[in-house]
């Protein structure tokens, strides 16, 4: 069985919600490069005792614990004095870091609490940093091992990404890796997605991958493909894997599948327009400006995007895109905008949105409301859709995902 290690966050700002944890996810992407098995992660606030607990009930379960924060200066630092505990040890002044902290202060005075960093529980080998002034520590713990890091994550990641890995990867006695890929599935709802992929779950089970799905209320759902592989050539047979049951899936998926891991639509979208020799405008209302800002992180999308007109309210619709009178949250303006945008701004193609974002209905229409206008070289056409509460910002989001979608499978029939 291969070799597991918790993860334990050290720090009352964490419960506290004052700071995000962030640490403990970027050490599970690397345990897992690494094919360390990663089946536990916890937080626990600055308290000697409780960490000690922590510790304990980790140790029980799990080959090596990586503890990261409570190592600094100040008083609430007590990292090392609970890892001493749970190995029986007392602390000792480390010469070496000692000496680190006087050339590291070039002269000035070291604060006295500085050289509480100096010491480390008998028998645990120090890491020295290179950033910051916190060192790590490797502590044995009978056939177990607790990893002590800075909480700071460019000092965590410096000994994580080093040390710390390189001494797992010795103890676990073998060259492995755990991968992962990310299929963006849009317009399907989660349950059906699994409905649909069942057959792949039966097909793998048991084996060395694995398929999870992750929901998303804005952006779709992503299915998770998890590949796990040994050996000198654990990487290649690892991606490997991934190709053959990314294949798999989108035979059953079909056009539903878009982007792969961090790609979202705005990226798929700028892909097809690229590809395809086309230029995008867009109209918004309801967005405010949510899709373009989108299109626009893209990097390069000066090749396929043309601009926006941010068309707020009806005087502007009418002036500026040519929407005729009458009501503006409808499918008519929703055509006239864009057709008057794709006009206006010499592109091939434009994309439109006016709706009810909230809080109140609108036009006798109620919050959650869409309409989407396409214009494409000329064909336009408009599509409504509702969807739902959940907020006014939450609307709006879901807003510019449903246009972006709608607009990637016009591409994709089109060419």
């Amino acid at each position: 069985m291969a070799l597991a290690c918790e993860v334990l966050a050290i720090g009352t700002e964490l419960l506290l919600g004052q700071v995000v944890d962030t640490n403990s996810a970027w050490i599970g992407e690397r345990l897992a490069e690494a094919g360390i098995s990663c089946y536990y992660q916890a937080k626990v606030g600055d308290n000697h005792d409780r960490i000690v607990a922590a510790l304990h009930s980790a140790l029980g379960r799990s080959d090596a614990v990586i503890c990261c924060g409570g190592l600094g200066p100040t008083q609430d630092d007590i990292t090392r004095e609970a890892i001493a505990e749970v190995m029986g040890v007392g602390l000792r002044r480390d010469q070496a870091i000692e000496a680190g902290l006087r050339e590291r202060f070039r002269g000035r005075d070291v604060p006295v609490s500085n050289y509480r960093q100096a010491d480390v529980p008998e028998g645990s080998t120090p890491v020295l940093a290179s950033v910051g002034t916190a060192p790590g520590l490797i502590c044995p713990v009978g056939g177990k091992v607790v990893y002590a890091v800075p909480g700071v994550p460019s000092e965590m990641r410096e000994m994580v990404g080093g040390p710390v890995i390189e001494d797992l990867v010795a103890r676990s006695g073998e060259q492995a890796t755990v991968r992962s890929r990310f299929l963006r599935v849009w317009g399907v709802p989660e349950s059906k997605v699994a409905e649909v992929v069942a057959p792949r779950l039966g097909a793998l089970e048991g084996g060395p991958t694995t398929i999870a799905f992750l929901a998303n209320v804005t952006e779709g759902v992503r299915v998770r493909i998890t590949a796990r592989a040994s050996g000198p050539d654990a990487t290649a047979k690892a991606t490997a894997a991934l190709d053959a049951e990314e294949a798999a899936l989108r035979e059953l998926l079909g056009g539903a599948v878009g982007g792969v891991d961090d790609e979202g639509l705005e990226v798929v979208v700028g892909r097809l327009l690229a590809h395809a020799g086309l230029r995008l405008a867009v109209a918004e209302s309801m967005t405010g400006g949510l899709v373009s800002a989108r299109l626009t992180s893209v990097p390069g999308a000066s090749r396929w995007f043309a601009g926006g007109v941010v068309s707020y309210t009806p005087q502007v619709k009418r002036s500026v895109l040519g929407v005729g009178p009458g009501p503006v949250v409808t499918s008519e303006a929703a055509q006239e905008m864009a057709a008057g945008v794709r006009q206006a701004l010499g592109a091939d193609v434009a994309v439109s949105l006016t709706g009810v974002a909230g809080p109140d209905a609108q036009e006798d229409q109620p919050v959650g409301t869409l309409f989407v206008g396409l214009d494409l070289q000329g064909e336009v056409s408009a599509r409504k859709a509702v969807l739902g509460g959940g907020g006014r910002q939450l609307v709006r989001e879901r807003a510019a995902t449903y246009a972006l979608d709608m607009l990637r499978q016009h591409l994709l029939q089109a060419h």
